[in-house]
């Protein structure tokens, strides 16, 4: 995902920050108090431009939101250009960035195409991972301590297939309890982006290029000589936050903007020119969960986010389309003369907003929370990232975030790792095991 946004989180009144650390961290803007120089982490601007976009960028401006070009800057209200996790215009992933350099230690062996049904518990001590290897069964002995980081969704099915969850839960599965958790599966959040649709004409847009035959062969001769252009695209190009009302300190809605469209999410692009305007409530109230349905691995969770129950969270999704609608009707995107798709010019009320909002919105891949930190009686994980009440086991991903971040959450997940790297080094050296 994009990092200019994606490491915006909310620090306190008023404030975002980057988390990656400056000596993790490598941004094209050099070492400074919010950025970074030297590190594994990169940060570049994108290598693509969209007329469009500017254009909306423009719109933005009109109705009171103004532009940015660093969402990283102590206020990310305003609307710019994302950053990218790349590096000349080629994805720079987390495997890029910290496991290649270092794959040739002996102490490191990475497996793939292995798939975890359960830890394996000596009374309340993780001792051993159990796993499939190209479907064999194998099991991996710890002899410090196991991490687990399989994300929010596969971690609190992983606690409970080893016995660590509501009892109640457990006891209907035919899992064995080692240890009460009421907490695993539960609290789930995640972003939901309410995917407004617009069509517009006298535009060049993805949608038109991409279904040319003339306009794929320029993308890829474009790709392949210089490394720019729609081929090095980030999942979203431009970014906005803003507020759903002027009353709110700080942004609680953010825009991901893209110069494309289709009916949902996988569906082949439209064969007109067209735009989205993705908006998600930055701090939803709504909580879902997330639990096994079998006492089988092999059996996918039960993934219920509850997205919009919560009566906050519907006021504030009309409200974000209404906005979207005053950016879509302002002097600076008149020339393509926009014309409202999804949800459609038809729905007005707020409670019609809000259920059209549900009916065209989807996930933006922010699940967090179900195995949270924290110490009251259904946090799973203490400060350091020890699960309660067991030893031997850390959890290391989204879902220990007692509270959604207001922004991605790709580089704060990075951060959570670093952060647990230097407490499992810390630990160990204070137990007399050295590094």
């Amino acid at each position: 995902m994009t990092s200019g946004a994606s490491s915006a989180t909310r620090a306190g009144a008023g404030t975002t920050f980057c988390p990656i650390s400056g000596s993790r961290k490598t941004s094209h803007r050099g070492a400074s108090d919010l950025h970074g120089a030297g590190g594994e982490w990169r940060v570049e601007t994108q290598r693509l431009y969209w007329e469009i976009l500017d254009a909306f960028r423009d719109a933005a401006e009109e109705v009171g939101i103004p532009k940015t070009d660093d969402f990283n800057a102590g206020t990310n209200e305003g609307s710019g250009y994302f950053e990218v996790n790349q590096r000349r215009g080629v994805r720079w992933s987390t495997a890029r960035a910290f496991l290649k350099p270092v794959e040739s230690r002996p102490n490191l062996r990475v497996l793939t195409h292995a798939h975890t049904p359960a830890l394996i518990m000596d009374g309340r001590r993780a001792v051993e991972v159990a796993f499939d290897l190209k479907r064999k069964p194998a099991r991996a002995q710890a002899s410090g301590e196991v991490i687990l980081a399989a994300g929010a969704v596969n971690s609190p099915q992983i606690l409970e297939l080893s016995g660590l969850g509501d009892p109640e839960l457990l006891r209907g599965m035919g899992i064995d309890m080692v240890h009460a958790l009421p907490g695993v599966g539960a609290n789930l959040q995640d972003h939901l982006q309410i995917r407004t649709v617009f069509k517009v004409k006298n535009a060049k847009t993805l949608n038109q290029r991409a279904n040319s035959l003339l306009g794929k062969a320029g993308m890829a001769l474009e790709y392949a000589l210089l490394k720019r252009g729609p081929l090095t695209m980030a999942p979203s190009q431009m970014g906005l936050f803003a507020k759903s009302d002027q009353s709110r300190e700080t942004p609680d809605l953010e825009y991901h903007i893209q110069p494309l469209s289709t009916d949902k999410l996988g569906d082949p692009l439209h064969p007109f020119p067209a735009i989205t305007a993705s908006v998600c409530n930055l701090r939803p109230e709504s909580r879902g969960t997330i639990h096994i349905t079998a006492p089988d691995h092999r059996v996918q969770p039960a993934i219920k986010p509850n997205y919009l129950s919560a009566p906050a969270d519907r006021k504030i999704a009309a409200e974000s389309i209404k906005l979207t609608r005053r950016i879509m009707a302002a002097k600076a995107v008149a020339r393509y003369d926009p014309e409202e798709m999804l949800p459609g010019p038809q729905v007005s009320d707020d409670e019609d907003l809000a259920r059209e909002a549900g009916n065209i919105a989807t996930t933006i891949f922010h699940p967090v929370g179900t195995a949270k930190m924290g110490s009251d009686d259904h946090a799973v994980v203490d400060a350091r990232l020890r699960v309660h009440g067991v030893s031997g086991l850390r959890v290391v991903d989204a879902s220990i975030m007692p509270t959604i971040t207001s922004g991605n959450t790709n580089s704060p997940v990075i951060m959570i790792a670093e952060k647990a790297a230097d407490m499992i080094v810390e630990d160990r050296r204070a137990a007399g095991g050295g590094r």
